[in-house]
């Protein structure tokens, strides 16, 4: 049997023209910018208010073998539009950091993708490139401001470059003017606040409002000081439109934005999410990684700055990704096992509970693998049951919108009556931030604080920043801080080794454990599959 590749898959769909997809949604066409026959940047300026329904995807802890946040969501959005609902995705862009590395694309997979997923996965539209660039002209303009006399008397820089890919060498580097580093694009305070900006005036207020480094008697030196914000801004005003393309099965996605969930907000813009709403009655949209990392920040992060509320929360499980919580190995993954499935649950159960007290509206989907046995499902159709909690399956992977028709249906009839909720209040100081999201969402006992972190964060406070929200920097695969505490880990204890003020985003970044702003390249990274040979390119996913 010949089993297509994603990229196979993407390549035998006829897509439609882009315009076609600009006059479903009700755009004009001289607001939107074609980007050849299949992509466009559609003005978000023409954006009104609207009562659209958002849906937000999640899932439980990622693994190895993939949860499908992105296969779901597509999956669901077409389904929506085969039952005549005029709905939309709205989506984040890949980095080629994961791309080339070790997670791969960002497009979805097999017959549940976004379209051209080889465009969306290289280069796109230039958006990352525009990002790293603006971002790397602040840096230019901050030393040459040093090397032409230094007049705002800068005596150390905390602002970081960056790149779109993993690359460990650049963690650490000495320039002339100092010890410094690169983070990943998608991993920088540009990015953040790009995502979160409601227009390119509010844009260029943000540039202007990052701290960019001290004066020796500790005063804050801001991007604006430099009167480098609006050349940044030129940089990234065509960037800042949102992307339109289509699934395999030709429905509207906006893509745009793509920070990392375990070390930035994990969430696309703040204008596509409002543009999408603006044209269609249902938007589909995702958060990074686990629920206690892209969620949390998509409500405490995205919604507490937008205004926006999700209807309704899918959280996604897969059979794989429980019974690798419970420790299954590799070789063993595939062996019905409704023992381990039932430990397994454990780390369902604190997913659910954490978007439980953001959201009264929540959906369990089991995203389905062939692998799976109908024992193995109905121990977690069971338990949802017993937790009194909509269940579905999905297999949008292998059948499209037809495999995620349930999911639809009990996703429209959880769209009203919704009870939302943030878990933090803006005056709480940021010592009880922390400690609200280690130990209702992390399930932390204990928060290891060090000297460095103590100081930066007394200093925040005491400044005025204390009303900020918290973005923690965290390993994706455990609810704690260590990747190799999985399932359940009650009783962790978050260490928190450093602290960034992201006063351009308008959040407080909280580095825990481990965890880095500039990944590192696996032992078999996925370049080593992809190739261009007779003009294709295959080994993408």
């Amino acid at each position: 049997m010949n089993i297509m590749t994603d990229i196979e898959i993407a390549s035998s769909v006829v897509k439609r023209d882009i315009r076609d997809i600009i006059k479903y949604l009700g755009i004009n066409e001289e607001d939107a910018m074609l980007y050849g026959k299949y992509k466009a940047k559609i003005d978000y300026t023409k954006n009104t208010n609207s009562d659209g329904k958002l849906i937000l995807v999640t899932a439980i802890n990622p693994t190895p073998y993939g949860e499908g946040k992105t296969t779901v969501s597509i999956g669901l959005a077409d389904a929506l539009h085969k039952l005549n609902k005029k709905v939309c995705l709205a989506l984040r862009e890949p980095s080629e950091g994961p791309v080339f590395g070790m997670k791969g694309g960002a497009t979805g997979g097999g017959y549940s993708q976004v379209v051209p997923m080889e465009d969306i996965n290289l280069q796109f539209t230039g958006d990352f490139s525009a990002i790293e660039n603006a971002n790397n002209l602040l840096c230019a303009a901050i030393d040459n401001h040093i090397e032409k006399g230094n007049s705002l008397g800068i005596d150390k820089v905390t602002f970081r470059r960056c790149m779109d890919v993993n690359d460990r060498s650049l963690r650490n580097i000495t320039t002339k003017y100092g010890e410094s580093g690169f983070d990943i694009t998608a991993a920088s305070e540009v990015m953040a606040l790009f995502c979160l900006a409601n227009s390119v005036e509010d844009l260029k207020e943000k540039l202007g409002n990052i701290v960019v480094g001290y004066t020796k008697d500790n005063k804050k030196v801001y991007a604006r000081d430099l009167k480098v914000n609006g050349a940044m801004t030129v940089i990234l005003k065509d960037a800042f439109n949102p992307n339109l393309v289509q699934t395999l099965e030709h429905t509207p996605a906006l893509i745009h934005g793509g920070p990392f969930a375990n070390i930035a907000h994990g969430c696309n813009t703040v204008i596509a999410t409002k543009t999408a709403l603006n044209y269609s009655d249902i938007v589909v949209t995702e958060a990074g990684f686990g629920s206690d990392l892209g969620a949390e920040k998509f409500f405490d992060i995205k919604c507490r700055k937008s205004g926006l509320k999700p209807d309704c929360v899918v959280l996604v499980v897969t059979i794989k990704a429980l019974k690798y919580n419970a420790g299954v190995s590799k070789e063993e993954i595939n062996v019905v096992d409704t023992e381990m499935v039932k430990v397994g649950l454990n780390n369902l159960k604190i997913h659910l509970e954490n978007m439980l007290r953001f959201n009264s509206n929540v959906v369990v989907c089991l995203n389905k693998y062939e692998t799976d046995s109908e024992e193995e499902i109905n121990v977690v159709r069971e338990y949802m049951n017993l937790c009194n909690i909509s269940f579905c399956i999905s297999s949008a992977y292998a059948d499209g919108s037809s495999g995620a028709i349930e999911l639809a249906e009990t996703v429209l009839n959880k769209l009203d009556n919704n009870n939302f909720r943030l878990l933090y209040d803006d005056n709480d100081s940021i010592y009880d931030k922390i400690s609200k999201i280690a130990k209702t969402i992390y399930r932390s006992g204990e928060i290891e604080y060090s000297d460095l972190a103590k100081e930066k964060i007394d200093e925040l406070q005491n400044e005025g920043f204390g009303n900020l929200p918290i973005c923690i920097a965290k390993t994706q695969y455990s609810i704690s801080d260590d990747p190799k505490l999985l399932n359940a880990p009650l009783g962790n204890t978050l260490h928190v080794k450093d602290v960034r003020l992201y006063n351009g985003a308008g959040f407080i970044t909280v580095l825990t454990g481990s965890i880095m702003t500039m990944p590192g390249l696996p032992s078999n990274p996925n370049y080593e599959q992809i190739d261009y040979i007779d003009n294709k390119i295959i080994g993408l996913s």
